[in-house]
């Protein structure tokens, strides 16, 4: 494993251990070069009670690796947290810096209902 990808996972380890500890509801975000990935995970950390990404066919028609294609998905993973009953999630960025389309993500995501 390069040096770039052991530094990302640590930082994703020290936030994970953080959100642990407040024993919250999160909104877990994973991208590629091509694809973006959310997930609702529960507090405990045993099942996902939501997901969405741009791997699906409604968002697949358009371009899946920029901001707008990451806008849709956090508007998306908020409308079926919402329809899950879950408004309040930590944000677990898994160790990406947050600009770009993390960041458009979680815009999204708050300005359609989530509290992070």
């Amino acid at each position: 494993m390069n040096e770039k990808k052991k530094a990302r996972l640590r930082r994703a380890q020290k936030t994970r251990i953080n959100i642990r500890e407040k024993s919250a509801v999160r909104l877990c975000v994973h991208r590629t070069p091509r694809h973006i990935y959310a997930q609702i995970i529960s507090a405990n950390g045993a099942s996902v009670l939501a997901t969405a990404s741009t791997v699906e066919a409604d968002l697949r028609n358009e371009t899946t690796g920029n901001v707008s294609a990451a806008t849709k998905v956090g508007q998306l993973i908020a409308e079926r947290a919402k329809a899950a009953g879950i408004t309040k999630v930590a944000f677990d960025r898994s160790g990406f810096k947050y600009h770009g389309r993390v960041k458009a993500l979680a815009d999204a995501a708050r300005e359609n209902g989530l509290e992070f």
